[in-house]
C-alpha cells in the first residue's frame, strides 16, 4: 500500500512538473447570477447542463466556493484581484453597490495588480470576452484607465458594463428608480436655490456673486440631465459592445451577442492555439433580462431563466469542443464558476426571472447568507487533477488569483495584501485541508459575518452580525425591493451575534446558542479576535462607488460617433452559425 501510494503520489507529482515546464492554457468561465442549484452537478434534475457537468465528471467539483461578495462589480474585483473588494475601494458605503454607468468615473483602480497583468508578464497572451463591469474611464472619454486593456488584458471583445432591461426594448427600465427620484430631488432643490439668489440679486436682498449663482447653475443642470438620461437614453449609454478600445455597437443588438461572443471565444483559442493563453469568457447570461435566442426558447422546464442557462451551458461546450478541435484539453487548465448567486427578487409577475440557490438561505445582494455567496466551482486538467473528485473545504474565487499566477510560473505582489490561496495542492489531492482558516463575508463596506474553519474538529462556524429584514417576513429575499440592503431600516444587528456551524447546519436553518453549544462563547470570542486583526490590515483608499463616482458625466460617455448622436453597427452580418 505505501508502494502503491508513493508511486500515486510521484507520478502525480511528476505530471505536474512536467505540465508546468510548458505553461498551461487557462480557460476561465463566469456565469453572471448564476445559483448553485442551477446546474445538474450540483443536484439540479430539471435544467439540463450537460457540457458543466462533464467539467465536473473529468475534474474537481467544490462544494464550498465562495463568492467575496454578492453582487458584479465588487465580487468580480476580488475575483481579478484576489483581494476583498474593501481594499481595493471597490466596496460601497452607500446603497449604489454597483457601477451604475459606462460615463461614471469609478472603477477597477489602475494600481490594482489583475491576475491578468501578471500572466502577461509570464509571456501569456491574454483575452476577455463578455461581461466587464469594471469601468471603462476616469476623467475623459478616451483616457480608459479602468478598461481591461489596461488591467493586464492584451484583447477584449464585449460589454464594458452588465446586461439591463434597458437593453430590450419590451422590457421595463431597470435602472434604480431611487436613484432617479435623487437626481430629481436634488435638481428641483438646486433650480430652487439659484432662482432665490438670482431673485434675491436682482433686487439687492442678498449679496451673492453672479460666479456663485452660475456654479449652482451648472451643477444643477448637471444632475438634471442626469435625470433626463436615466429615462430615455440608456439603451445608447450602456448597452454598448467594444473590441479593444473601439465600439462595434451602440447600442448592442441582443438577438445576435451570444452568437459574436461565442465567434470571438472560439476564434481567440484558433489564433492562440500555440499558446500559452489566458482567455477569460466573462458570460451576460444569466442576468435579467435574459434574452435568449430562439434556439433554446421554450425548450427548458423552467422557463425564460431555464432557456438561459441551457444556452449558456451549450456555449461553453461549443468552447470546449474548440479546444478538443485544437488538441488543447489536456493542456488546458479550465475554471467555472458565478460571480455570486443567484437573484431571487428578479420576477415577472409569477414568473421567476432569477436562480435557485439550493438548500441555501438568501441569494444576490445579501452579504452574510450563503446563498448569496456559495456558487459553484469546478476544475478541470486532465492527468494533473483527479477526474471525479469532490472537496467539501472552504475556497474563495478570490483563491484563483494565486492560483493562476502558481500555474504560470509567477511571483505575487509583495507590496499588498492577497486574501486567495492557492488552490493547486488542494486540488490535486496533495492537501487534504483548505488554508483558509477565516473568511470575511461582506455586504457593500459592511461586514455581515464570519466564517471560521476550525481545522483540527472540521467545525465550520459562522457567525452574522448584521442580517437582511426580509419582506414578507420569513420570505427568505427582500420581495418588493431590487435587492436586500446593507445597512440601515432594512437589516438587523445581532448581539451576541447568529452562530451557526455549516457542517451540520448548511442552510443556517437553527441558530446556535450558549445554552445549546458549549463552544459558543469561544468560538464567539476566537472571531471577534479574527475581525480585529482583520481589521488592522485594512488602510483607507478612494471608494470607487462614491455617489459621485458612480454618476452619469457626458464627458466620460464612450461614444461611436458625435457625441450626444452616439450610434453604429459595425458588426454588420457577421455572425454566422456556429
Amino acid at each position: 500500500f505505501v508502494t502503491a501510494l508513493t508511486s500515486c503520489l510521484f507520478w502525480n507529482t511528476f505530471a505536474l512538473g512536467a505540465a508546468m515546464d510548458s505553461k498551461p492554457n487557462i480557460l476561465l468561465f463566469l456565469a453572471d447570477d448564476l445559483g448553485i442549484g442551477d446546474i445538474g452537478c450540483y443536484g439540479n434534475n430539471t435544467i439540463r447542463t450537460p457540457n458543466i457537468d462533464r467539467l465536473a465528471r473529468e475534474g474537481v467539483k467544490l462544494t464550498q466556493h465562495i463568492a467575496a461578495a454578492p453582487l458584479c462589480t465588487p465580487s468580480r474585483a476580488a475575483f481579478l484581484t484576489g483581494r476583498y473588494p474593501v481594499r481595493s475601494g471597490m466596496a460601497s458605503s452607500t446603497g449604489y453597490r454597483t457601477l451604475q454607468w459606462n460615463a461614471g468615473s469609478g472603477g477597477l483602480p489602475p494600481n490594482e495588480t489583475t491576475f491578468a497583468k501578471l500572466l502577461q508578464q509570464q509571456g501569456y497572451t491574454t483575452g476577455l470576452i463578455g461581461k466587464w463591469h469594471q469601468g471603462v474611464n476616469c476623467e475623459s472619454f478616451n483616457d480608459h484607465c479602468h478598461h481591461p486593456l489596461n488591467h493586464g488584458f492584451d484583447y477584449f471583445y464585449g460589454m464594458p458594463f452588465t446586461l439591463l432591461n434597458n437593453c430590450q426594448e419590451d422590457k421595463p427600465p431597470a435602472l434604480d428608480v431611487a436613484l432617479q427620484a435623487k437626481l430629481w430631488l436634488y435638481s428641483q432643490i438646486i433650480a430652487l436655490a439659484v432662482l432665490t439668489l438670482t431673485v434675491g440679486k436682482l433686487t439687492g436682498l442678498i449679496s451673492v456673486r453672479w460666479k456663485i449663482i452660475a456654479w449652482f447653475t451648472l451643477v444643477g443642470g448637471f444632475f438634471f440631465i442626469s435625470w433626463y438620461s436615466s429615462y430615455g437614453f440608456v439603451q445608447y449609454w450602456n448597452c454598448v459592445l467594444m473590441r479593444n478600445h473601439d465600439i462595434t455597437e451602440q447600442p448592442m443588438r441582443l438577438e445576435r451577442t451570444a452568437s459574436l461572443m461565442l465567434k470571438e471565444a472560439v476564434s481567440f483559442i484558433k489564433r492562440n492555439r500555440q499558446g500559452p493563453f489566458l482567455l477569460f469568457v466573462s458570460f451576460l447570461h444569466v442576468h435579467t433580462p435574459l434574452f435568449t435566442t430562439k434556439k433554446f426558447l421554450g425548450k427548458s422546464r423552467h422557463g425564460l431563466y431555464g432557456d438561459n442557462v441551457e444556452e449558456m451551458d451549450w456555449m461553453v461546450g461549443k468552447i470546449l469542443d474548440s479546444l478538443d478541435k485544437e488538441g488543447l484539453k489536456n493542456h488546458t487548465f479550465t475554471y467555472f464558476a458565478s460571480d455570486h448567486g443567484g437573484h431571487l427578487e428578479a420576477q415577472d409577475g409569477s414568473a421567476q426571472l432569477g436562480g435557485w440557490n439550493g438548500i441555501y438561505k438568501g441569494g444576490k445582494g445579501m452579504g452574510g447568507w450563503e446563498g448569496g455567496i456559495r456558487v459553484p466551482g469546478v476544475f478541470r486538467w486532465p492527468g494533473v487533477l483527479p477526474a471525479g473528485t469532490v472537496i467539501d473545504e472552504p475556497t474563495s474565487l478570490m483563491d484563483i488569483y494565486p492560483t493562476l499566477v502558481h500555474l504560470a510560473g509567477g511571483v505575487l505582489p509583495q507590496d499588498r495584501v492577497i486574501d486567495g490561496r492557492n488552490l493547486v495542492p488542494l486540488l490535486q489531492g496533495r492537501a487534504q485541508k483548505s488554508e483558509h482558516e477565516f473568511l470575511f463575508h461582506y455586504c457593500g463596506s459592511y461586514l455581515h459575518a464570519v466564517r471560521w474553519h476550525q481545522k483540527d474538529s472540521g467545525a465550520i462556524w459562522k457567525a452574522h452580525y448584521v442580517t437582511p429584514v426580509f419582506h414578507p417576513p420569513g420570505a427568505g429575499a427582500c420581495y418588493g425591493k431590487r435587492i436586500c440592503p446593507c445597512f440601515g431600516e432594512g437589516v438587523t444587528h445581532h448581539d451576541p451575534p447568529l452562530l451557526f456551524d455549516l457542517s451540520r447546519d448548511p442552510s443556517e436553518a437553527k441558530p446556535l446558542s450558549a445554552d445549546t453549544e458549549p463552544l459558543f462563547d469561544t468560538v464567539v470570542r476566537k472571531i471577534g479576535r479574527a475581525i480585529e486583526e482583520h481589521r488592522r490590515t485594512l488602510t483607507p483608499v478612494p471608494e470607487q462607488l462614491s455617489l459621485y463616482n458612480i454618476m452619469w458625466k457626458p464627458w466620460l460617455q464612450p461614444c461611436c460617433g458625435t457625441f450626444p448622436f452616439c450610434w453604429c453597427d459595425k458588426e454588420g452580418d457577421s455572425t454566422q452559425s456556429l
